[in-house]
């Protein structure tokens, strides 16, 4: 009995001395990981507010008007932006002078009908002309149009004659317009930066990207390029070799 009753006392000293020491140990063990602070509900930092910036849509509203000494910049983006996002599902009118001031284009640049996406008529009168004549055919058949239409161009003398064209035909055409407007307008600076009025702001990012004649010129060709080469793939048929 004398051995049990001198290890029952040995053992409560023995977990006393050690209880410092495991602590100890503990401690240097850690001593190089690092702390995960916790955090309370009064020291967590507020999110930060969620700001909708709407991507470049060059359909977002009927009519666009840009003025600016970075306006010409964002009409090309946004031309460009219709060709390439939305392919031949969209018709993109550009009148050749303004083709020119765009994108630097030659006089015999892009005359034929390969491009599905782009029509360069001759002049503004010319680009008006083929949307009414298109645009009253559409009424009168009331089928669904397979593309959209844009124009692209400087207003010049026939701000009139456009914003007849949106009235009678609401829904059926958008307009990004550069030249004396009438109606509302962003206002786009050298680098870009929009002050438009709230019916266009709620529809165009804060900043419109700028690009330059050479780039754009060589994204045309490229987008068209990509349009003719769709056009002459056979439905159905997909690109690489074919398993058996």
């Amino acid at each position: 009995m004398q051995p049990v009753l001198l290890l029952g006392l040995l053992l409560p000293a023995a977990a006393a001395i050690c209880y410092p020491f495991r602590h100890r140990i503990y401690a240097a063990a850690t001593a190089g990981m690092p702390v995960l602070a916790t955090s309370t509900s009064d020291s967590d930092p507020q999110p930060a507010p969620f700001i909708y910036r709407p991507s470049l849509d060059p359909f977002a509203v009927p009519v666009l008007g840009l003025a600016g000494s970075g306006a010409v910049d964002s009409a090309r983006v946004l031309a460009l932006s219709a060709l390439d996002e939305h392919g031949d599902g969209s018709l993109v009118v550009i009148p050749r002078p303004d083709a020119t001031r765009l994108f630097g284009l030659a006089e015999d640049e892009l005359l034929d009908d390969n491009a599905a996406g782009l029509f360069i008529p001759g002049n503004l009168d010319a680009a008006l002309a083929y949307l009414e004549t298109e645009l009253a055919i559409r009424r009168n058949t009331g089928g669904t149009p397979d593309r959209r239409l844009l124009l692209v161009a400087d207003c010049a003398e026939e701000a009139a004659r456009i914003a007849a064209l949106l009235d009678h035909h609401p829904g059926g055409l958008s307009a990004v317009l550069l030249g004396p407007w009438t109606g509302a307008r962003a206002v786009v600076d050298d680098d870009g930066q929009v002050d438009a009025p709230r019916g266009l702001g709620a529809h165009l990012p804060g900043r419109l990207p700028a690009m330059s004649r050479t780039e754009a010129r060589d994204r045309l060709h490229a987008a068209l390029a990509r349009q003719t080469k769709d056009r002459r793939r056979p439905p159905g048929r997909r690109s690489g070799p074919r398993r058996t």
